[in-house]
């Protein structure tokens, strides 16, 4: 009957830590897919916008020489990622391909012109900048017409601000949620030993020595589900990086450092302001009050 009391409690006992850690690192392992966005927040936000491309349509009498001069000068310019060149026969071949048949056949000529398409830094991607820099391309002699799309750069520019307020809001939220739930599954395991707790402090124990075991379990429970959080969040970002190679999400290490770093001190501080406050109110109570 001993025995089959004691293997009864061994199961309550780890069933007990297991629903702990098991907490901590799901909730963890979410404030860590949340505090990734918010790290590289503008890294997304450079992303989209470098995505916009301003197309540079040259006139049919331009010149080789004054086309290579072009193509050079917006490639060196401070505002330029990337510039290339687009012949009128490679994008006659381009967007046939799209369009699933020869265009050129039925029309029987080519009206397309020699182009080059600009990206620029997200750092120069805004509306009056974007206009500033094609209002000086356009005013080249050689320069049939400079196009982009000026309403999804407006929309783009208002929906990075919302999406950063928006994460930062999310943050602030789910940081407040997480510090609540683990805080109730550590009072809930030491609510299931209260009767302990007090026992030892009507046997003469001091309040320090009866929180010591609590705070040096749940510690090494909180620094367990923190590891296992850690764990599940470098598979995620290995599995987004690959799909995404783009986003770079393993270039900046400091940035990785400060997020895993964050997970595992927010992991052992909650564990240790919970335990610390669950155990002294329940030392602070009296007897009648633990069947309650």
């Amino acid at each position: 009957m001993a025995q089959y009391i004691e293997r009864y409690q061994r199961r309550r006992l780890i069933s007990s830590y297991f629903s702990v850690v098991l907490s901590i690192a799901l909730v963890l392992f979410l404030l860590g897919v949340l505090g990734m966005l918010v790290l590289n927040t503008k890294k997304l936000a450079d992303h989209f916008k470098e995505q916009i491309t301003i197309s540079v349509f040259l006139k049919d009498n331009a010149k080789p020489v004054e086309i290579d001069q072009l193509q050079k000068s917006l490639a060196m310019a401070d505002y330029t990622k990337s510039a290339l060149y687009v012949s009128k026969e490679d994008a006659a071949e381009q967007y046939s391909e799209d369009i699933g048949e020869n265009f050129q056949e039925f029309l029987g000529y080519n009206p397309l012109k020699n182009s080059v398409d600009v990206n620029l830094k997200a750092a120069f991607v805004s509306p009056e900048q974007v206009e500033e820099i094609a209002a000086g391309i356009a005013s080249k002699t050689y320069v049939d017409e400079v196009s982009y799309d000026k309403p999804l750069l407006s929309l783009l520019n208002d929906n990075v601000k919302k999406l950063s307020l928006w994460i930062l809001i999310a943050s602030a939220i789910f940081t407040f949620i997480a510090v609540l739930l683990i805080n109730s599954s550590i009072r809930l395991s030491i609510y299931s030993k209260r009767f302990i707790i007090k026992t030892m402090q009507m046997v003469g124990a001091t309040k320090k020595f009866i929180r010591k075991p609590f705070i040096t379990t749940n510690l090494k429970l909180g620094i367990l589900g923190s590891l296992l959080a850690l764990l599940a969040l470098a598979v995620v970002l290995y599995y987004v990086n690959s799909s995404f190679p783009e986003l770079n999400l393993f270039q900046d290490l400091t940035v990785l450092i400060i997020l895993f770093s964050g997970v595992l001190l927010l992991g052992i501080l909650i564990s240790y302001i919970s335990t610390y406050f669950a155990t002294q109110r329940f030392l602070n109570l009296r007897t009648d009050d633990l069947y309650y």
